[in-house]
């Protein structure tokens, strides 16, 4: 994986805020930007003398950017070898560890496939299942509905395109208007008015970031299994691997989760979580983080998500034949970039073997998940992604590329243990 890679996948995740977030920001009321100048840099957690190359990196992109908090875990052939929270910030009755709790954004999505591949492997879901009638959703606004499968949904290729016809789930004010209910709507009320309506592409023929379809996909996991999704996730993917922290987390400030990260935006928006039309920090309230559930609504610690890497490592959780199916092109073969969207990966091959990944991204909120083809997996999360520098966080990619490649030796300690892993 590449800086190009990543301004790649960039452009995919912020497909899921048109019409939406990206809207509201432009609309927002921008909020002064925090000063640098009384800012203290704080760095916690374990690591070693050889890996300072990426708490250098970390140190240089958050005083740039006016980061706050940020996490870092780094695995290297199945063993957590840097666990780090770093801090650039006044305010020191918070600092980000190894195990604090970050919104994860889109790193969600890798954790829904792996649910849903759970379900197949066991028996209790097709992968080619058709989705309207598993679901009972109508096919009367486009008949093409009919031909969505499981995969189409997993893949990116169930037919909506939010550079097309914008994101449902950033739509929450046309929706209730356009059902006439207040706010916040549900996810059945997304649902309801998104199958109204007509596909941006027919299935299985075009790639389109959609948020909308992972919602769909939580509700599958939902019918296959009989329990909610955050129970099946819990109990059937996380658990396994000893993860306990993670969970979904809440829209309101004031719902925050003990060890969570506060987030941080340059934007206000009218809130969507209440009729109150509130002007309200971004992060708080101009986006439903509920119903984002299965594509962007998981708190995760670093050291968490370190671990879920390791899942698609070995069999265990998956078998190898499930891995592969993670792993294995679409339909529609390789984009002109050279990379694809597996089941719920982004997925390059490279000269020996294959390089995965997944960004997350909403207001407040920037992540990366990397599973390198030589060993190498890392996850960083951040709590803020615009401030008044303009600089891209997407440069964080490539610049954690070079950070691993200029390490010299590599510590042969494991400290999942030390995080309760």
């Amino acid at each position: 994986m590449t800086s190009e890679t990543f301004s790649v996948s960039r452009r995919a995740a912020l497909r899921l805020l048109a019409g939406g977030a990206t809207a509201g920001l432009a609309a927002g009321l921008p909020a002064s930007p925090a000063s640098a100048a009384a800012r203290a840099w704080s760095v916690t957690g374990r690591s070693a003398t050889s890996l300072k190359p990426f708490d250098d990196t970390l140190k240089r992109f958050m005083q740039a950017r006016t980061i706050p908090h940020a996490s870092l875990a780094v695995v290297r052939k199945g063993k957590l070898v840097l666990a780090r929270g770093y801090n650039w910030t006044a305010d020191t009755s918070f600092a980000a560890g190894p195990t604090s709790l970050f919104r994860i954004a889109s790193l969600s999505k890798p954790v829904t496939a792996a649910a849903v591949l759970k379900l197949a492997q066991d028996g209790k879901l097709s992968l080619s299942a058709k989705v309207a009638p598993l679901l009972g959703l109508s096919t009367t606004a486009d008949p093409r509905l009919a031909g969505v499968t499981v995969t189409h949904l997993l893949q990116h290729l169930g037919g909506w395109d939010s550079e097309v016809s914008g994101d449902p789930m950033f739509k929450d004010r046309v929706i209730a208007a356009a059902l006439g209910v207040p706010l916040p709507i549900t996810q059945a009320q997304i649902i309801k008015h998104t199958s109204g309506l007509k596909l941006d592409h027919a299935p299985g023929t075009t790639y389109a970031y959609s948020n909308y379809g992972y919602l769909l996909l939580q509700k599958i996991i939902e019918k296959a299994s009989g329990v909610s999704y955050a129970s099946y996730v819990q109990s059937k993917v996380l658990t396994p691997l000893k993860i306990k922290r993670m969970v979904l987390g809440r829209t309101a400030k004031s719902l925050r989760k003990s060890g969570e990260v506060p987030y941080f935006s340059q934007y206000t928006g009218k809130s969507v979580i209440d009729t109150s039309n509130a002007v309200v920090p971004f992060p708080y309230g101009g986006f439903n983080l509920e119903n984002m559930a299965a594509h962007g609504g998981w708190l995760a610690t670093a050291v968490d998500l370190a671990k879920f890497t390791t899942l698609f490592d070995a069999a265990g959780v998956l078998t190898s034949a499930s891995i592969s199916k993670a792993f294995a092109k679409p339909s529609i073969g390789v984009n002109s970039d050279g990379w694809y969207y597996g089941l719920g990966w982004q997925v390059r091959p490279v000269t020996g073997g294959r390089n995965t990944w997944h960004t997350g991204s909403l207001a407040g909120t920037s992540t990366l998940m990397v599973r390198r083809y030589d060993g190498l997996s890392w996850v960083v999360l951040f709590d803020q992604r615009d401030d008044a520098s303009g600089l891209n966080y997407g440069d964080i990619d490539s610049l954690l590329h070079t950070a691993a490649n200029s390490v010299k030796s590599w510590p042969t300690t494991n400290l999942f243990s030390t995080y309760g892993l």
